[in-house]
């Protein structure tokens, strides 16, 4: 059996270069939005980060835990029998993979007294899926980079 993605995912030591990684695919994956729905996207983000410089980067690191615990079982299931890439076996499995991590998010929002970023988080939640979906392909790039 593969070690556990928090074994190499919440390393301690691999922090100071693995956290500038998560913002910059969650920076990458606003930038690529388009459309109507992406300039809500770009607007939302644009909103919350205007909450605090380092709203998404606390956020980040708050949620980043639990995220791995979402992607583990996953990442073991992958790497049962790999073919492919990570990125594909997600993309293969991406209701699945988005509604697992949604699951961290919907159950944190509630929590916050934010009241911008509950209503950003609101407005886009019916296309969150969707968005999380696009963005597995890096996830998965991204895991495998560090746990692979």
């Amino acid at each position: 059996m593969v070690a556990a993605l928090k074994e190499s995912l919440l390393d301690e030591s691999k922090r100071d270069v693995l956290l500038p990684d998560v913002l910059a695919l969650i920076d990458a994956e606003v930038s690529d939005k388009k459309g109507a729905s992406g300039l809500a996207v770009k607007a939302g983000y644009g909103a919350v980060k205007k909450v605090g410089p380092s709203y998404i980067e606390k956020a980040v690191e708050q949620l980043w835990p639990e995220f791995v615990d979402q992607l583990d079982p996953f990442w073991q299931s992958y790497n049962a029998a790999p073919s492919g890439t990570f990125s594909e076996y997600l993309i293969a499995n991406s209701d699945q993979a988005s509604n697992a991590l949604l699951s961290v998010t919907d159950s944190r929002i509630e929590d916050t007294d934010k009241n911008v970023v509950k209503k950003f988080y609101g407005s886009l939640r019916g296309s969150a899926q969707k968005n999380v979906a696009e963005a597995l392909p890096r996830l998965g790039a991204l895991v495998t980079k560090y746990a692979g």
